[in-house]
């Protein structure tokens, strides 16, 4: 995919500061955030999107809710 992100200048001043203090290139450094970025994002949202978990019920609240229990 090509870098075609436009950055505000102060967020581009910040990557140029990592760049710089880690070694690692810009698009190296683009690329980890949005990774990590996108890993908690999908983890945020697959607990959100998770059904309810499911518990057992005894036999006895199976046959209350059913109507054929005391």
């Amino acid at each position: 995919m090509p870098h075609l992100l436009r950055f505000p200048r102060d967020l581009e001043m910040r990557l140029e500061r990592l760049s710089e203090l880690t070694g690692l290139g810009k698009a190296e450094l683009i690329e980890r955030c949005v990774r990590e970025s996108v890993t908690s994002l999908e983890t945020h949202l697959m607990i959100e999107t998770a059904p309810p978990p499911h518990t057992e019920r005894s036999i006895d609240q199976l046959l209350r809710e059913s109507g054929l229990g005391a």
